[in-house]
């Protein structure tokens, strides 16, 4: 199974950015119905890259909100998982990762890097 540990050239990234991009890409590696999707290409052959994607997206979404909201990421997986990779998640992980990419964010916020 591919993992999304992939190296990644972020060059123009700060240090702390791309931190924090390797941690989100780190935790969806681990995420069993992102690499299932990934696995059986339910996404199609480009079900790695859109992984990539995934963690690409969540990481700008952080960047870019001015305050998070975890309803509104567990929607962002939801709708990235159905529409990018066809597969819908029903068995309560989009909760736990979204709660996972909270703290995550919060322990970056705080430099707990």
């Amino acid at each position: 199974m591919g993992s999304l540990n992939g190296q990644n050239n972020h060059s123009s990234l700060p240090a702390t950015h791309d931190c924090l991009l390797e941690r989100i890409t780190a935790l969806l590696s681990r995420w069993h119905g992102l690499q299932m999707a990934v696995q059986n290409q339910w996404g199609g052959h480009d079900s790695f890259q859109k992984s990539q994607q995934l963690a690409a997206d969540v990481f700008s979404w952080f960047i870019h909100s001015k305050a998070p909201q975890i309803e509104d990421l567990e929607n962002l997986l939801h709708e990235r998982m159905l529409l990018s990779l066809n597969t819908e998640i029903e068995d309560g992980s989009i909760e736990e990762v979204a709660e996972q990419l909270m703290i995550m964010h919060e322990e970056y916020l705080h430099g707990n890097r």
